[in-house]
C-alpha cells in the first residue's frame, strides 16, 4: 500500500500567510498580531505590531493553537465550550489552555490538516476574517 505524501507548511508559507492576514487588517486600519503553527504546533511565523495590545501575541498564538488541535475555525467552536457543550471541560483537560475565540483557522493542504493560522487584536469576527483571507490567499 502506497501513501501520498503531502508537502508541509513551510516557512516560505507561514510568513506569506502572517503577510496576508497584516495586509487584510492594515486595509480594515487594525493593528494585529498573527502566528502561524505546523502540524505539529510549532511556531513557524509570528508578528507582533508594537502598536498592538500586548496580550494579542499570547491571543492570537492560542488561537492557532485551538484551530490546530481541534482541526476547525475556533469561530465554530464558540458554542460548543458553553455548559452542557461537547467540549465544555476540555480547555482545564489540555496543557495549554485553548481559546475558543474567533481568529483561528487550521490549514489545509490536499484535504490534509498541515498547520494553522491565529490572528489577534481586532474584533472576533475581524480577526477571523484576516485568518480566512490569509488561507484564501496561500491557496
Amino acid at each position: 500500500m502506497s501513501t501520498t505524501a503531502v508537502a508541509p507548511l513551510t516557512t516560505q508559507d507561514a510568513e506569506a500567510l502572517v503577510a496576508a492576514a497584516r495586509r487584510a487588517a492594515e486595509s480594515a486600519d487594525v493593528t494585529v498580531s498573527v502566528t502561524v503553527l505546523d502540524a505539529g504546533g510549532h511556531l513557524l511565523a509570528f508578528r507582533r505590531d508594537d502598536r498592538a495590545v500586548l496580550i494579542s501575541g499570547e491571543t492570537s498564538t492560542r488561537k492557532a493553537y485551538t484551530a490546530l488541535q481541534l482541526n476547525a475555525p475556533t469561530a465554530d467552536l464558540v458554542d460548543a465550550v458553553q455548559p452542557g457543550g461537547p467540549f465544555h471541560t476540555l480547555p482545564t483537560a489540555l496543557d495549554r489552555p485553548l481559546l475558543f475565540i474567533a481568529g483561528g483557522v487550521p490549514v489545509h493542504r490536499d484535504g490534509r490538516l498541515i498547520g494553522a493560522i491565529g490572528v489577534g487584536g481586532g474584533a472576533p469576527e475581524q480577526d477571523h476574517s484576516f485568518a480566512v483571507t490569509a488561507v484564501e490567499a496561500l491557496g
